[in-house]
C-alpha cells in the first residue's frame, strides 16, 4: 500500500519524483525517501509527508539525472527514518530498492543472510530484497540477473524498482501481485504504482504484466517475463495513451478532495450510465460478448469485496433477490479465502473493488475460481487493473480518479452498476416486463439529477456537523436495503472523524445496543418512506424514550416531525430501488463536515492507505 515512483531522463529528475510522490500520497504517507545519481547514490530519507522530503531536498540541494522515490504506509516496523525506503545493501551502499508489497518470507530470508554476514539496519520486510540481490551479485555480474535470480526466492507481492551504484544510468524494475507501469517518452523513460504520478511527463504508458521485469535506461528500455521463476524472450508490451488528466486529478476549487469528489457524483454516476442515454432496451453485452449466455444460465450470485464495495455488494443483494429473484451470496473477501465455501453450479461471481488491485477482493477471486466456479464479473474503476483482466465479464464505473482515502463516488458509481446489472440479469431471467424496464432505465437516467438535488441539504448538515462532532460515539440506523447505507455512514464517519461509529439493522436495537443510548450517544437513522418505515418509527420511539437525540434523514414524504431531541433532513420523496445511493449523500456530507469541525486530516486520515494491495 506504498507509492513508488523512478525517473531516467535527459535532465535532472528530482522534481519529477517529489511531485509523483505527492500524487501518490494516497497510497500512503507516514515516511518518504528517494535516492538519485549524484556521484554515486545519494539518499534522503524522512519520517512524515513528502513535504518534509521536499525541504531536504532543497536543503541538500539534490540534483540527478536518474532517481527512485517511495511514499510509505507502515507495514513492518513503525513510521520512522530508518524504516523509510529506499533501503540499502552492499559495501559503499552499492543496491537501493523500492518497494511496494508484503514479502511473506522475509523472516526466513533474513535469518539466512544473516548467517552470510548480513547486518539488518531496519525493521521492514523491503530491507531483505536490497541484500538479498546484493547476495545474488556474488553469483552474477549484471544487476538485471541478480534481481531475476533474487525474486525467485521472495514469497509474497511486491512492485519493486532498483538501482545499482557502480550503473547508475539504468533502474530495473519487477511486479508480482501488485500494480506497476512503466511510462515512456522522448525525454526520459519512467516507473510508477500509478499513472497520475507520470502525467507531469508523459501519457504514454506501458501496464507491465504478471511476472514482468523491466530494464529501463534513459533512451530505451526492454521486458521480459519471469512467471513461475521461467526466464521468457523478451516481450512487447502495449503502448497506452492515458485519458487522464490533470485536471481530473487536481482540486480545482475545492478546498479536498472528498469535497470534490461528493460534488462530482452526478456527473460520475452520469458517466457510469451513460450508455442508457439513447436507449429504450438494456442489452447483456453491455458487460461483455459472453454475457448473454452466462446470465442466462446463472442460478445464483456470489459477490466478493471489501471495506465500502463489500457495503454496495449487501445492497446489491437486496435489489438482486428482490428484482431478478437470484439467490446472492455477499462474502468479505479476506474471509472468504480462508474457508471452505460450498461450491454452487451456475454461480456468478461479481469481483467489486475500486482500484481493481485490492489484495484480498483478487485472492479471493482467484480462490473462487480454483474451488471450480466457472464465471466471474468484475465491477471496477480502473480499466487497466489486475481485476479487470483475471474475469470472463467486466464493467467500468466510470467514477474518474478518487484520490481521498474516504470512497465516496467510487461507491454510489458502484452501485449504479450493481443496479443496472439487476436490472439485465431480471430481463434476461424474464423476471421483468418491458414496461418496467422501460420504467427503470427511466429512473436510472434520473438519477444524476436525483443526486444533484440531494447535494443541496449540505447547509442543514453543517448545522448538524457543529454538534455532532464534539462527540465521541455514534450508532447508525437503517432497516432493509438501507441498512447497509447505516454501515458505510458509520465506515465514513471513522475514517475521517475518528469518532468511534457503529451500525445496526434498526430492529436489532434491542438486542443490545439500546443499553448504550444516552444524552451523548448521537443516534443517526435512514428514515425512507418505505414499507418498514412504520417499523422504524418505533425504533425511534424506543431511542426518545431512552434520552437519546435523534438525526434522522428522511424522505419529503416520511411524516417525521421534528421535535427537541429529534432533528429531520428532509431527501426528495422516496424513489424506490434508488433510495439506497441518494441517502448516501447526506452521510458522506456528514463525515466531512464533522471532520473539517474536528480539524482532522480529511483526505489522508491516520493510519489508512486508498489502493489496499496487502493483505
Amino acid at each position: 500500500m506504498c507509492g513508488i515512483i523512478g525517473a531516467i531522463a535527459k535532465a535532472n529528475v528530482i522534481p519529477v519524483l517529489l511531485e509523483g510522490l505527492q500524487r501518490l500520497e494516497y497510497r500512503g504517507y507516514d515516511s518518504a525517501g528517494l535516492v538519485f545519481t549524484d556521484y554515486g547514490l545519494k539518499r534522503l530519507r524522512t519520517a512524515g509527508r513528502v513535504n518534509e522530503l521536499g525541504k531536504l531536498v532543497e536543503q541538500h540541494k539534490a540534483k540527478g539525472l536518474a532517481g527512485i522515490a517511495h511514499t510509505r504506509w507502515a507495514t513492518h516496523g513503525e513510521p520512522s527514518e530508518r524504516n523509510a525506503h529506499p533501503h540499502f545493501s552492499g559495501e559503499e551502499s552499492r543496491i537501493a530498492v523500492v518497494h511496494n508489497g508484503i514479502i511473506e518470507n522475509h523472516e526466513a530470508i533474513r535469518a539466512n543472510l544473516k548467517n552470510h554476514g548480513y547486518h539488518f539496519l531496519s525493521d521492514t520486510d523491503t530491507e531483505v530484497i536490497a541484500h538479498l540481490i546484493d547476495f545474488k551479485l556474488k553469483q552474477t555480474s549484471d544487476l538485471f540477473k541478480a534481481v531475476c535470480l533474487a525474486i525467485a526466492d521472495l514469497q509474497g507481492a511486491y512492485a519493486i524498482a532498483i538501482m545499482e551504484e557502480a550503473d547508475p544510468e539504468r533502474i530495473v524494475a519487477a511486479r508480482h501481485g501488485a500494480p506497476l507501469i512503466l511510462g515512456v517518452s522522448e525525454d526520459g523513460n519512467y516507473v510508477a504504482s500509478d499513472v497520475s504520478a507520470l502525467l507531469q511527463v508523459t501519457r504514454n504508458v506501458i501496464y507491465l504484466e504478471e511476472g514482468d521485469i523491466a530494464e529501463i535506461y534513459s533512451h530505451s528500455f526492454h521486458i521480459v517475463n519471469y512467471l513461475n521463476n521461467q526466464l521468457s524472450e523478451p516481450v512487447n508490451r502495449v503502448v497506452h495513451e492515458s485519458l487522464l488528466s490533470n485536471e481530473e486529478i487536481g482540486l480545482g476549487s475545492y478546498t479536498h478532495y472528498m469535497q470534490k469528489e461528493i460534488f462530482e457524483q452526478p456527473g460520475a454516476v452520469a458517466n457510469t450510465l451513460e450508455m442508457l442515454s439513447n436507449t429504450q432496451l438494456i442489452t447483456p453485452n453491455l458487460f461483455g460478448s459472453e454475457a448473454e449466455s452466462v446470465f442466462t444460465n446463472t442460478k445464483q450470485i456470489l459477490i466478493l469485496a471489501c471495506g465500502t464495495s463489500y457495503h454496495a455488494g449487501l445492497v446489491a443483494r437486496y435489489w438482486l433477490e428482490t428484482v431478478a429473484g437470484l439467490p446472492c451470496n455477499v462474502e468479505i473477501a479476506s474471509e472468504y479465502r480462508y474457508r471452505t465455501p460450498v461450491v454452487s453450479p451456475a454461480t456468478l461471481v461479481v469481483a467489486i473493488s475500486q482500484s481493481g488491485e485490492t489484495a484480498d477482493t483478487l485472492a479471493a477471486l482467484d480462490y473462487a475460481k480454483r474451488l471450480g466456479h466457472s464465471y466471474s464479473l468484475a465491477i471496477c474503476n480502473v480499466p487497466e487493473s489486475a481485476l479487470m483482466r483475471q474475469t470472463n465479464l467486466r464493467f467500468l464505473t466510470r467514477a474518474g480518479p478518487e484520490i481521498g482515502v474516504a470512497s465516496t463516488k467510487a461507491f454510489t458509481t458502484q452501485l449504479a452498476s450493481l443496479l443496472l446489472l439487476t436490472v439485465t440479469l431480471a430481463k434476461v431471467q424474464r423476471k421483468l416486463t418491458e414496461q418496467a424496464e422501460c420504467e427503470m432505465i427511466a429512473a436510472m437516467r434520473h438519477l444524476p439529477n436525483a443526486l444533484q438535488h440531494a447535494l443541496q441539504v449540505e447547509e442543514q448538515v453543517k448545522i448538524w456537523a457543529q454538534s455532532f462532532a464534539q462527540k465521541h460515539h455514534a450508532l447508525f440506523l437503517g432497516r432493509g436495503v438501507h441498512y447497509p447505507i447505516a454501515l458505510e455512514g458509520a465506515l465514513k464517519i471513522k475514517e475521517i472523524s475518528y469518532i468511534h461509529a457503529e451500525a445496526y439493522a434498526a430492529g436489532e436495537l434491542k438486542h443490545g445496543p439500546l443499553a448504550l443510548v444516552d444524552n451523548e450517544m448521537p443516534v443517526i437513522a435512514i428514515a425512507p418512506n418505505d414499507q418498514l418505515l412504520g417499523k422504524l418509527k418505533s425504533n425511534l420511539q424506543e431511542v426518545q424514550a431512552r434520552g437519546g437525540e435523534l438525526y434522522v434523514f428522511a424522505d419529503a414524504d416520511s411524516q417525521i416531525v421534528p421535535s427537541d431531541h429529534l432533528h429531520v433532513i428532509r431527501l426528495s420523496e422516496h424513489t424506490g430501488l434508488l433510495s439506497p445511493i441518494l441517502h448516501t449523500i447526506p452521510l458522506q456530507l456528514l463525515a466531512y463536515h464533522a471532520a473539517l469541525v474536528k480539524g482532522t486530516d480529511v483526505d489522508k486520515p491516520r493510519n489508512l492507505a486508498k489502493a489496499v494491495t496487502v493483505e
